[in-house]
């Protein structure tokens, strides 16, 4: 039930607010930053990054451009995908000390697709306090705008790079009726709607948001074909990061069984694209009804009479 009674809805006052903006001693604020538009830093997150003694930096020298124009005090720590193992005991150090940290990425939400996961269960595990400092996420922003349901989504970020792990992994969310986001550098669009156009269909609606909140954004919506043309013709939009978001599956009726519906593919199309349609449309995964479709085609038969 809403409450609409504005008596009994909480209001943070200019006290609460001014105390939220103070960097509290042992604490590791996970703070977000703007995924392109600066003027997107909220006005808490810009205090507490001029106040915290260390910031915790995916790229320091991404960070310092941010702090540009700002008194910042902080100590700059790398922490990346690639040392964050070794900087953990570092930093709990300082939380434990009774210095104030905060994680940053290069841009967004910590965590979300960035490091730092790490670092935050090591420092729950040790009963230090971790306290977000909300902000800009691209997968939050693409949703936004994206025209698609998002009463229930589903965050895969970034798919894998080789081929056929990326087709296998894109089959296995066939029968996933959830809005599907995926983060894609802009550079290998083509082949990642290419192997959703195969796994999906060219009729699966999608979106594609690039370069979001930055001077050469790009929102569009259209069917996954559609966008497959789109970013093939314009070189411009194999630029930057991306994030592509897929309708779900729709339900297969139960008026119509798998059983039936496998068979008629079958008989109508070459066993690929049956396969494709079989699972599209069931939500079984491609491996299963390419097993199916293989079963019912008329070579199967042809050759198990022989």
């Amino acid at each position: 039930m809403i409450n609409d009674d504005p008596r009994t809805i909480p209001v943070m006052t200019t006290l609460d607010s001014d105390a939220a903006c103070q960097a509290e001693a042992g604490t590791l604020y996970v703070l977000a930053t703007p995924i392109g538009h600066l003027a997107d830093l909220s006005p808490r997150a810009a205090a507490l990054l001029s106040q915290v003694d260390l910031i915790a930096a995916e790229d320091t020298r991404v960070t310092r451009r941010l702090l540009e124009g700002r008194s910042a005090r902080a100590r700059l720590l790398s922490v990346n995908e690639h040392n964050e193992s070794g900087r953990v005991e570092e930093i709990l150090s300082a939380l434990a000390d009774g210095q104030s940290v905060a994680l940053v990425s290069d841009a967004g939400t910590p965590l979300i697709s960035d490091p730092g996961y790490r670092l935050v269960a090591a420092a729950q595990a040790r009963g230090l306090r971790v306290s977000p400092v909300p902000g800009p996420c691209a997968a939050i922003a693409a949703l936004s705008a994206a025209g698609l349901p998002t009463d229930r989504f589903w965050f895969e970020g970034f798919l894998p790079a080789k081929a056929q792990a990326r087709r296998n992994r894109l089959s296995e969310l066939t029968g996933q009726t959830a809005t599907l986001v995926f983060y894609v550098p802009a550079r290998d669009l083509p082949r990642v709607l290419a192997d959703c156009c195969e796994v999906f269909g060219e009729d699966r609606p999608a979106c594609l948001a690039r370069e979001l909140t930055k001077r050469h954004e790009t929102i569009r919506h259209a069917p996954m074909g559609d966008l497959a043309e789109f970013v093939t013709a314009d070189a411009n939009q194999q630029r930057g990061e991306a994030v592509l978001v897929v309708a779900g599956a729709e339900v297969a009726s139960p008026l119509v069984r798998v059983e039936a519906l496998a068979a008629e593919l079958a008989a109508a199309l070459p066993p690929s694209r049956a396969a494709a349609i079989l699972a599209r449309l069931s939500g079984l995964k491609r491996r299963e009804a390419w097993d199916r479709i293989e079963a019912l085609s008329p070579s199967s038969g042809e050759e198990a009479d022989r």
